[in-house]
């Protein structure tokens, strides 16, 4: 048996480095780009204990039969240089593992992106990383119009 690895991005944002770990912590941003453009989050939906073992869960929605109910723990906060965290929206206690390396570089932050966790065949983790993409295309989107 193949083990998945999980997925990787790399990313430059024209931001800096706060700016995009705050992107991850603050409800209002959060809501913004997580799901990418064609998802509603509600900002009621959100909390974000952004704390080594704070909680946090947001409601992503895709349409009218589409809902999903994300939820985790924060593992590691150093803001604004990594954070990593769990995520899931199945029952149990299975989780992902979402790890964010932020540096800064001339053209703003490099950020370096995993999601391990074991949970998922490697077909679903390439599918991970395109949906990823789509997310952090709206990140940067939000991003830009902050600045």
């Amino acid at each position: 048996m193949t083990e998945s690895t999980g997925s990787s991005i790399i990313r430059t944002f024209s931001a800096p480095p706060e700016a995009v770990f705050d992107a991850w912590v603050t409800p209002e941003t959060f809501a913004i780009w997580w799901g990418g453009s064609a998802a509603e989050v509600p900002l009621d939906s959100i909390s974000l204990d952004a704390r080594p073992g704070g909680s946090w869960k947001a409601t992503m929605i895709l349409g009218p039969e589409l809902r999903f109910d994300w939820r985790g723990e924060y593992i590691e906060v150093d803001r604004p240089n990594k954070l990593v965290l769990t995520t899931t929206f199945e029952p149990g206690e299975a989780r992902e593992v979402l790890t964010v390396i932020l540096t800064a570089v001339p053209e703003g932050t490099e950020m370096r992106f995993s999601q391990t966790g074991g949970n998922l065949s490697p077909e679903e983790y390439e599918g991970t990383t395109v949906g990823w993409q789509v997310v952090f295309e709206a990140m940067d989107t939000a991003l830009t119009a902050r600045v």
